[in-house]
């Protein structure tokens, strides 16, 4: 069976909406960095920065796994950290996920602008 493929909403610093995709079981870091989000997570993902914070839309962060404590230790760390910040790179895409909706922090920071 083909890998389903999961739409995410980005809204950007902006104000623009970004709309992307990515395959069931990828990362949300993943997913935004390949539409373009100005998300470094410099540490790949081993939960060790928190610069890929997003902020979820409240009608979806209830359909997220609860962060883990590291996660929320991580949270500490970011800037203009919501009720509903989570990190990217924790977040798994799942079929539930489909049209999630997330808000990229006006603190957020690329260094390597990819």
């Amino acid at each position: 069976m083909a890998n389903k493929f999961v739409q995410v909403e980005f809204l950007t610093t902006e104000g623009g909406r970004i709309k992307a995709q990515g395959s069931a079981g990828i990362s949300l870091l993943e997913v935004a960095q390949g539409a373009g989000m100005p998300l470094e997570g410099t540490c790949e993902g081993q939960m060790a920065c928190s610069t890929c914070h997003v902020v979820v839309a409240p009608d979806w962060f209830a359909k997220l796994p609860p962060a883990s404590a590291d996660e929320e230790d991580m949270l500490d760390l970011a800037a203009a950290v919501t009720a509903t910040s989570r990190l990217s790179c924790q977040i798994r895409l799942t079929e539930e996920l489909d049209g999630l909706l997330v808000r990229i922090p006006g603190e957020s920071r690329d260094m390597q602008r990819r």
